[in-house]
C-alpha cells in the first residue's frame, strides 16, 4: 500500500486552474502534517503550502500566497491543493509528503512522498 498518492495534475492555460489531490494510507491526518512541494526542471524542490495536523492551519509560499488553497478532507483521509491563476513560475511536478508532527516541518524531516504529479502551463 503506497503511503500518499497525487492526482490532478494535467496541462492547464495561463491564469486557469487546477486541483491536486493527495490519497493517505496506513495513517490518518490527524497525526500528519502534510506539505506540498514542487520541483521544476533544474531547480531545488521548495515548499509550496502545508497543513498542521491537529488545527488543520495552512501555511502557504509567498509566491502562491492568494492563488493556492489548501484544505484536508479528514473523512477521505485525502489533502487538496486548489490551484488558481495559474501563471509561467508555476510549471513543475507536485509532490504531497507526510511528516509524523503536529506542525509542517522542513523537508528531510518529511517521512512518506507520492510519486508526484506533472502540472504543465501552456505558453
Amino acid at each position: 500500500q503506497v503511503p500518499l498518492v497525487e492526482s490532478g495534475g494535467g496541462l492547464v492555460q495561463p491564469g486557469g486552474s487546477l486541483r491536486l489531490s493527495c490519497a493517505a494510507s496506513g495513517f490518518t491526518l490527524d497525526s500528519y502534517a502534510i506539505g506540498w512541494f514542487r520541483q521544476a526542471p533544474g531547480k531545488e524542490r521548495e515548499g509550496v503550502s502545508c497543513i498542521h495536523s491537529r488545527d488543520a492551519s495552512p501555511y502557504y509560499a509567498d509566491s502562491v500566497k492568494g492563488r493556492f488553497t489548501i484544505s484536508r478532507d479528514i473523512a477521505r483521509n485525502t489533502v487538496y491543493l486548489q490551484m488558481n491563476s495559474l501563471n509561467p513560475d508555476d510549471p513543475a511536478v507536485y509532490y504531497c509528503a507526510a511528516v509524523k508532527s503536529t506542525y509542517c516541518s522542513p523537508i528531510p524531516l518529511y517521512d512518506y512522498w507520492g510519486q508526484g504529479t506533472q502540472v504543465p502551463v501552456s505558453s
